[in-house]
This record gives C-alpha cells, sequence and structure tokens, in this order.
C-alpha cells in the first residue's frame, strides 16, 4: 500500500526505510530539502519539499491513493493539522501523528487522531497502526510458550463483551488501551470503536486466535 509520511527526522526516515523494506510505496515530505540526506542512496520513495497540510504537496505525495498517513516533523500543531487535513480533506482513515506535549495527546484522541511520543517508541507505535494486521507480540516469557500480543480486530467485535472475546477466541484479554489509558476488563466490559486489543495466550495458538478475530463474529456472539 501507498503511505505518505511527514517529517524526514530521525523517526520519519526510519519509517520510510522500514515501510519501503517491507513492499509498501512510500512518500516522504519535509520543508527542508536537506533532511532528505536522512534517506539512503537507494530509497525510491518520492521526496517532497513543502508542508503536510498544503493541498498540493499532499496531492503531489500520492495522499489520494495513500493507506495512510504519518505525522512525525518537530511541531505539534503541523503533526495534528496536517493529519486532520489529510483524514478530514482525503478521507484517509488510516492516520497517526506524533504529539511531544503529551498534555495535548488525550485531546487530539479525542479528536480521532491517534498520537505516540518518544523517539525510541515512536516508531514502534506508528507500525503498529499502519500495519495492523495480525497480532503484533509485545512480550514472551523466557521459554516462548506465553504470549503477550496486540492484536487486530473485525469492526464486528465492536460492542462485545470481553468475555464473549475470550471464549470466542480461546484466549485472556489482558487489557485494553482506551484513549490512551490501560483498562483491565471485567467480565461485561464491552469493546468500544478505538480500543486497541491486547490478548494473553499460548505463542503456538496465535495464529489461530488472530484469524478468528480478524473475521465478523457469529451474531449471537454479543
Amino acid at each position: 500500500m501507498h503511505i505518505v509520511i511527514m517529517g524526514c527526522g530521525r523517526v520519519g526516515s526510519t519509517l520510510a526505510h522500514i515501510l519501503e523494506d517491507s513492499g509498501h510505496s512510500v512518500a516522504i515530505i519535509d520543508r527542508d530539502p536537506q533532511a532528505f540526506r536522512r534517506l539512503r542512496a537507494g530509497f525510491r520513495g518520492r521526496r517532497v519539499t513543502g508542508v503536510g497540510f498544503d493541498r498540493d504537496v499532499l496531492e503531489e505525495a500520492g495522499i489520494e491513493s495513500a493507506a495512510a498517513y504519518v505525522a512525525v516533523s518537530s511541531g505539534d500543531n503541523s503533526n495534528i493539522i496536517s493529519a486532520r487535513v489529510a483524514r478530514e480533506t482525503f478521507g484517509v482513515d488510516n492516520v497517526v501523528a506524533r504529539i511531544y506535549d503529551p498534555r495535548r495527546a488525550e485531546v487530539y484522541q479525542r479528536l480521532g487522531i491517534p498520537t505516540v511520543a518518544t523517539v525510541r517508541w515512536t516508531a514502534d507505535q506508528i507500525l503498529r497502526r499502519v500495519l495492523p494486521e495480525g497480532a503484533e507480540p509485545l512480550w514472551r516469557d523466557p521459554t516462548g510458550t506465553v504470549t503477550l500480543a496486540e492484536v487486530a480486530y473485525h469492526a464486528g467485535w465492536i460492542g462485545a463483551r470481553t468475555a464473549v472475546i475470550e471464549r470466542e477466541a480461546g484466549a485472556r484479554v489482558a487489557f485494553l488501551n482506551r484513549m490512551g489509558e490501560a483498562v483491565l476488563p471485567k467480565g461485561d466490559t464491552v469493546l468500544q470503536e478505538g480500543d486497541v486489543l491486547h490478548v494473553m495466550a499460548a505463542d503456538n495458538d496465535m495464529d489461530r486466535i488472530n484469524k478468528v478475530l480478524s473475521a465478523a463474529p457469529e451474531e449471537e456472539s454479543h
């Protein structure tokens, strides 16, 4: 798929290389043409000079065919404005913005723009949202038997009780990330839109669990 990145700093250039190596097409935007020096010589993606909330710049980067938009420039305001333009003007659903001021993060989450912070963690978290298919292991026990994983789920599971999800998937729901906060589920806790689902299960069972949750549940499952 095609992914547009605003900001060719350490995080943006790292993401561009990882995504290209994964077989995706990439366009990267930066107002400073010197920033593109961070890209390796063999980078095949588009280099677009300009600001990420300019309509012409976004169109040059291929926003109209983009499956995801990532804003990781050095400015919180620029990141949020460009992310909102990508979503609201061009209809890109999969949008992530980097935020330096954690006090703003919850506000922007309520606008429907997922936000991430800190240099080392940013690239990893953005990849989880840009490439949501399947289960992403977060932790394994020393024997490699038990895994804690962030798992993508079909929209049909929204509204289902976590107890039902556990029964149908055969996995323990460890916690939900809701609006940036961890929620320890009870039997009657309901999966809400935007929740990030984390399950604990046997490592060799994750493929089956992923297949169950990536498909729409039976109507009676709710």
